[in-house]
């Protein structure tokens, strides 16, 4: 028999089971559909869970503002008992180097200031009294260490840095989406896992039918949504879905390096920090480790694979943020044996992702999300409801941009700004922070 439901939203991360939980809320009959075997395994799993509140575009820090309120009200958005075990928000603040390489954070300010995001101005005696351990000089732009010059300062110190006291990261993101998917079962949604998709049906008029699973089980629906992460652009294709569609995304490999913590305390008592100044972020990490990723500077490649078929092993790009980061802090010790997560990202052409419809009736797409949407995956999910009800009953979202009310700040975000068919957006910093 075919079963029937009134969405089917093709994946199981963070942001697919908020887009199920939120349908839900509005009534749909929904199903999660995802080829792994729980909610959160794939590439959430894999997250830095970083919470921030700045962007280089003014609806990018919007939408991210937004978003710490549902992490900051995180039992309260789920209405989860009492009793279930919930992903923790650690609220640490997150520290941004000023620096060339970001404006000196000028424009983010300006953002802050329109939004109404709260910001602190430290200067570099302030940081040194903070975190003595740092080394203060300039090394921009980001080199390799094969590159002449690596490691050697180029000239006078970073300009201070901008305190975020919003911020911080989520202890277990796939825990999170775990969260989500409860609170969807409780709101009526469904969710099957180990299930391969190999058919995106369409009707006689070309619109969503249904899919079709490798086992030949067929599912009804009129309503597909595409949020397969890095499996993105592939599901887009199996659905016709591509010719419209300025931006695309594409699966890029990414290493995050665990070293052990360079300070006494700072597991405890540190906070996020970004410095474009040698291109790598960091924060805590349990087991008492410093996590690193890279700020994906121009002197490294930008590594594009098959998502069903790419080497999970470090590289040296592994050994390249370790010692990026020891130019900023010279006591950290950058051990033999590579510890850390190696993942894919989904990623739009100009790192800003797509909340969108598509030029397939009934199908629509939340991707190109990976490295910089995790924060805004529970907002997300609401926005993209927004949207396939307003869509569903007659509205125009590409002539007619749905308008999105914030619930926590209050403001009206322009949907049309994350469509398929904008233009690359320039003022994006093309890079994971967004």
């Amino acid at each position: 028999m075919t079963e029937q439901f009134d969405a089917i939203i093709i994946g199981a991360g963070v942001i697919g089971s908020a887009v199920g939980l939120e349908l839900a809320r509005k009534g749909y009959k929904t199903l999660n559909v995802d080829k792994l075997p729980a909610a959160g395994y794939g590439s959430t799993s894999g997250s830095c869970a970083i919470i921030r509140t700045y962007y280089s575009t003014v609806d990018g820090s919007a939408l991210a503002y937004e978003g710490y309120f549902y992490w900051k009200n995180w039992k309260e958005f789920l209405g989860a008992p009492d009793d279930e075990a919930l992903a923790y928000f650690h609220e640490t603040g997150t520290m941004v180097t000023k620096c060339e390489a970001n404006g000196f954070m000028a424009r983010a300010k300006e953002i802050a200031d329109e939004i109404g995001v709260p910001y602190e101005e430290w200067s570099n005696d302030d940081i040194r009294q903070k975190m003595p351990h740092y080394d203060l000089r300039c090394f921009y732009p980001a080199k390799r260490p094969e590159d002449e010059g690596f490691g050697e300062p180029t000239g006078g110190e970073v300009g201070g840095a901008v305190f975020f006291p919003k911020g911080g990261y989520i202890n277990d993101p796939q825990l999170s989406a775990q969260n989500l998917r409860k609170a969807a079962e409780r709101a009526g949604g469904k969710f099957r896992f180990n299930a391969e998709i190999t058919e995106i049906r369409k009707d006689a008029n070309g619109a969503i039918a249904g899919i079709t699973l490798k086992d030949g089980t067929r599912i009804d629906a009129p309503i597909v949504v595409n949020v397969a992460g890095p499996h993105s652009a592939k599901v887009n294709a199996m659905a016709g879905a591509l010719d419209d569609m300025n931006v695309k995304t594409r699966a890029l490999k990414q290493e995050v390096v665990h070293v052990p913590m360079p300070v006494e305390g700072w597991y405890e008592n540190g906070w996020v920090t970004s410095d474009s100044d040698i291109s790598c972020y960091t924060r805590p990490e349990k087991g008492n480790f410093l996590l690193i990723g890279s700020e994906d500077p121009p002197c490294d490649e930008q590594i594009e694979v098959d998502p069903d078929d790419w080497d999970r092993n470090f590289s040296e790009q592994w050994r390249v943020q370790a010692l990026r980061v020891a130019q900023r802090m010279p006591s950290l010790g950058i051990p033999s044996q590579m510890k850390g997560v190696t993942e894919l990202y989904d990623t739009a052409d100009d790192w800003i992702p797509i909340y969108d419809k598509s030029q397939v009736p009934g199908f629509y797409m939340a991707i190109g999300s990976s490295g910089n949407q995790y924060k805004n995956a529970p907002v997300a999910g609401k926005m993209m409801a927004e949207l396939i009800h307003a869509d569903r009953n007659g509205q125009d979202h590409d002539k007619d941009p749905v308008q999105f009310k914030m619930d926590y700040t209050g403001r009206t975000l322009n949907l049309g700004f994350f469509s398929r068919r904008r233009t690359i957006n320039k003022d994006s910093s093309f890079s994971v922070l967004g």
